[in-house]
């Protein structure tokens, strides 16, 4: 894994979950999950550029296409971008986000109720 995680564009991004999801894949593969509207050579330079970035390696080859997975834990990544994401457009605060996407109608009172059973779970793990 790269000592420093990458800033990623949101294609970038994209191709790396599709990677996640399938384990390793041909760009072939990536610019047929992201559909007609991806170019076959432009995704290949994004792959080129993650491989660059060291969020991506070659782990083979399927024929002739060289197969690729991702070198950045998922998990880190999203909390890199949640947190890129909280400081650019709500200064850091997540209790701004929330209230946002509550406002929007994007979190249903099921959303919370679940919010708040993991909440009550974290506490229960502390000291």
């Amino acid at each position: 894994m790269p000592e420093k995680l990458p800033d990623l564009s949101r294609l970038e991004i994209q191709c790396l979950r599709l990677l996640w999801k399938r384990q390793q894949a041909s760009v072939r593969e990536i610019q047929g999950d992201l559909g007609p509207s991806a170019g076959y050579s432009t995704i290949r330079k994004i792959i080129e550029r993650l491989e660059e970035k060291g969020a991506v390696e070659r782990s083979g080859r399927q024929g002739k296409a060289l197969l690729y997975r991702s070198r950045v834990s998922q998990t880190e990544m999203m909390r890199k971008e949640v947190g890129r994401f909280l400081d650019t457009m709500f200064d850091g605060s997540a209790l701004s986000l929330m209230s946002q996407l509550v406002d929007m109608e994007s979190v249903t009172a099921s959303d919370l109720d679940r919010l708040q059973e993991y909440l009550d779970d974290e506490g229960q793990d502390k000291p």
